[in-house]
């Protein structure tokens, strides 16, 4: 399965373009979508999920029309937005019972099996008769893919899934996006670069509405091999060699300032070289398109 983005493009009434020609292919497996805030990543996935419309361009699922087709694709669609709301006074199990109802799972005996398979596919079965406003943030992620993932969907979007979550409940929970998205589409969209690191089999990357890069995590970084230097440096120093070469990033490191720098060649014998992560691609795209 695949979902496919040719020349999407949105402006706001305001006169913010979110979206400027983005075409894009989503295959089946975890997929990154990566940005800072207000990239356009919000934008282009509520306009997949049917949310809100786009100016120009269009979106096919296989043969689906997503721009045309919405109540076709909210029957395939599992979503969980950056903020969801849900019912505080409500147990778990009946909240998810009340969510299969509105997919249209009419059928009792499937339904409540339904539900307490998803509940134990995300380690809630034990907080099933627990009140939704009792829930910790993590539980609380996991009651949002629970409900994303009724009714067996083809296409699930998470939009900045784990922002706010403490480790323990961000490793648990990214365990669990990487069980669903096997054979499932799941566009994860988050500023977070490691999230897709650990998840993702391919990426994108866009910024102020534009898509900067599409790839394999593994194979952006490569390209990266032998480009990437890294240098400690006095804090005091840090706008002198932002002015002479190109800085991806800084970091406070013992009291001093870590710089790691892109450049085709060594800048001088002070320089080591370092091995190429996800962050240093992240912001060579960034810092790139800002030129």
């Amino acid at each position: 399965m695949e979902l496919r983005i040719e020349g999407l493009s949105k402006t706001y009434p305001n006169g913010v373009q979110a979206l400027k020609n983005v075409s894009l292919s989503i295959p089946t497996g975890m997929f990154g979508l990566v940005g800072p805030n207000g990239a356009g990543k919000s934008t282009l996935m509520r306009t997949i999920a049917t949310l809100q419309e786009a100016d120009t361009g269009s979106i096919q699922l296989e043969s689906l029309d997503v721009l045309r087709n919405k109540d076709g694709v909210r029957r395939i669609l599992g979503y969980l937005p950056q903020e969801f709301g849900v019912y505080p006074e409500i147990e778990a199990e009946e909240m998810l019972n009340h969510y299969a109802v509105l997919k249209g799972m009419h059928n009792s005996r499937e339904r409540k099996a339904h539900v307490l398979a998803i509940l134990n596919q995300t380690n809630l079965y034990q907080v099933r008769k627990t009140k939704l406003k009792e829930f910790s943030g993590g539980t609380k992620q996991r009651f949002g893919i629970a409900q994303a993932l009724l009714g067996h969907p083809q296409l699930i979007i998470v939009d900045e899934p784990t922002a706010g979550l403490d480790p323990e409940e961000r490793s648990r929970f990214l365990n669990l996006l990487s069980e669903i998205g096997e054979n499932v589409i799941v566009i994860l969209s988050t500023h977070i670069v490691d999230d897709v690191r650990v998840l993702c089999s391919r990426m994108a990357i866009i910024h102020e509405g534009v898509l900067l890069m599409a790839d394999e995590p593994a194979n952006a970084m490569g390209r990266l091999k032998g480009k990437v230097w890294k240098k400690i440096i006095a804090k005091a120093e840090l706008p002198e060699y932002q002015s002479k070469h190109h800085v991806l990033s800084n970091n406070l490191f013992a009291g001093k300032m870590l710089i790691r720098v892109l450049d085709a060649s060594q800048p001088d014998a002070s320089f080591e070289p370092a091995e190429p992560d996800l962050e240093d691609v992240y912001f060579a795209a960034v810092k790139n398109n800002g030129n």
